[in-house]
């Protein structure tokens, strides 16, 4: 495919905004433009018209026409396949589809278009990778910016703390009949007048921004704050300062809330020679109109000795679960003794298991199509309206044992529609213009909170809001699998021990 030009023009062909891939002049383009309108049938559906040159590939859009201009050579159905693209591209940067609109942000729309395609042919992008590229996000300078602000900021206090003292020696000479002092870097005979000390003083006391603040003292050497994947003591003040003014700091991180979820739920702080970390995931898929398609439970529990006298040991495990999990332990465990007595221990009783390292020893999985085994269910219900559509949303917990936290439900939008309309809401919302999402978020939901319902009205239709997607984390784990006691292998005497138990999402989707 070898596309020309790329257009955004009226019915009557008055190009808005137009970007062309290859040399071409003015005139040529505008005189390629007016005649497009005239080469229309309208008495046929169609999406294409040739000329004995060129071939217009074009898309109503309301009062304009989104036109590709291509040789007539070029593939038709990657010509439309670009199109669609060209199409989506708009509305991400216009809340209208109109004239005034697509002028105002044609710089936004040219970048894009640049993404699209590269010296007439196209480039394999999506939509969402093209909002990346020309979004172009930096952790690094923000913080470098954060930085910098924050220098200027303490240059100006410490200019005018400077200037008020100059302005206090100058009052105290003057009670005293003495000659004024002069001002640093000019000399004292420079400044010697106290009606000029005063014009000076209050020069500096009035000066809102100085064009050029100066800098606070700091060690020679290279600077670190554009540096990527530095950020020293000094950075991470400055963060916090800014957090502590109110400013908000996005991690560069942001999309890998599961990752991150792990980390909110720190080893306990008494954490003893022998210490056990028991983790769950959920992986859950299920259908709008109710019926789950598919949940998958994966556990394991994972074992750490920090003390090589406490090698020889035996788990003694209570597994309290009524919801036919399927148990696997590790080949060295002693898969009889667990079986009778449900110990973990090694097949070899005079071995040891290894020192300061986390080892498996115990995993089980469950696997299901029941709905009853679904933890916390998510009832989305978009209905049509004037205006665009009214959706409710709530949720209800099933496991009265469970305790969520950070619960986030992401609700995707339409694009181009603006903020939604809240209603009625249990918890707090964050509404992501660049994602097109609404994520609402419940900081806890326990027994005492088992239900919630979210209200809200935008424009689309009812399949522009799946699929909704849940993450959360809890210190209770779903299948009720406990270490209850850890005792020696000789003499049977008991050993102190530390659990941390972990139960998150890998993926839970409402489709």
């Amino acid at each position: 495919m070898v596309l020309l030009a790329a257009a955004v023009c009226t019915k009557a062909g008055k190009a808005i905004v137009s970007r062309q891939f290859v040399e071409m002049t003015r005139t040529r383009i505008e005189g390629l433009l007016a005649a497009f309108p005239k080469l229309m049938n309208t008495g046929k559906q169609h999406t294409f018209v040739e000329t004995e040159s060129v071939r217009y590939v074009y898309q109503p859009m309301e009062k304009l026409y989104m036109v590709l201009i291509t040789t007539k050579n070029s593939n038709i159905l990657e010509d439309l396949e670009t199109l669609r693209l060209f199409s989506r591209v708009i509305p991400e940067y216009c809340r209208a589809l109109e004239e005034n609109e697509i002028s105002e942000h044609c710089f936004d729309l040219i970048f894009a278009f640049d993404e699209i395609v590269a010296l007439g042919y196209r480039e394999n992008v999506n939509l969402a990778q093209i909002r990346t590229f020309t979004e172009m996000d930096s952790h690094e300078e923000k913080v470098f910016r954060a930085v910098r602000e924050t220098q200027e900021r303490e240059a100006k206090a410490e200019m005018r703390r400077k200037a008020k003292e100059l302005q206090q020696a100058r009052r105290d000479a003057e009670r005293q009949g003495k000659k004024a002092p002069g001002f640093g870097g000019f000399g004292s005979s420079a400044v010697s007048g106290g009606s000029t000390a005063a014009m000076i003083t209050e020069t500096i006391i009035e000066t809102d921004k100085p064009k050029v603040a100066p800098a606070p003292a700091r060690p020679s050497g290279p600077s670190k704050a554009l540096k990527l994947g530095a950020k020293g003591k000094e950075v991470d003040n400055f963060v916090d300062k800014l957090k502590s003014e109110g400013e908000t700091i996005m991690s560069s991180n942001m999309g890998k809330r599961t990752s991150e979820a792990t980390k909110v739920l720190a080893p306990p702080i008494n954490m003893e020679s022998v210490h056990m970390k028991i983790e769950e995931k959920i992986t859950l898929t299920c259908g709008r109109d109710g019926g789950l398609q598919n949940m998958e439970l994966h556990g394991m529990i994972m074992l750490r000795i920090s003390d090589d006298k406490f090698g020889r040991i035996r788990l003694h495990v209570e597994n309290e679960d009524k919801k036919g999990v399927q148990l696997q332990t590790h080949p060295n465990v002693d898969k009889k003794l667990f079986t009778a007595e449900s110990l973990i221990g090694l097949k070899n009783p005079e071995k040891s298991f290894p020192v300061n390292s986390d080892v498996g020893v115990l995993k089980w999985r469950l696997q299901t199509t029941e709905e009853s085994f679904i933890p916390l269910t998510i009832n989305c219900w978009p209905s049509e309206s004037g205006n665009g559509c009214d959706v409710n949303i709530e949720y209800e917990l099933q496991e009265d044992n469970l305790e969520l936290n950070d619960v986030v439900i992401t609700i995707p939008l339409p694009s181009g529609v603006g903020a939604p309309v809240i209603g009625e809401i249990d918890g707090e919302y964050r509404h992501d213009s660049r994602r097109n999402t609404l994520e609402w978020c419940l900081p806890v939901i326990d027994a005492k909170n088992k239900s919630g319902s979210l209200e809200f009205s935008i424009a689309g239709q009812p399949n522009d809001f799946f699929p909704v997607q849940v993450s959360f984390i809890s210190k209770k784990n779903y299948c009720n699998i406990q270490v209850t006691k850890v005792t020696q292998v000789d003499g049977n005497s008991p050993v102190r021990f530390s659990t941390e138990t972990t139960f998150l999402v890998d993926k839970y989707e409402i489709l």
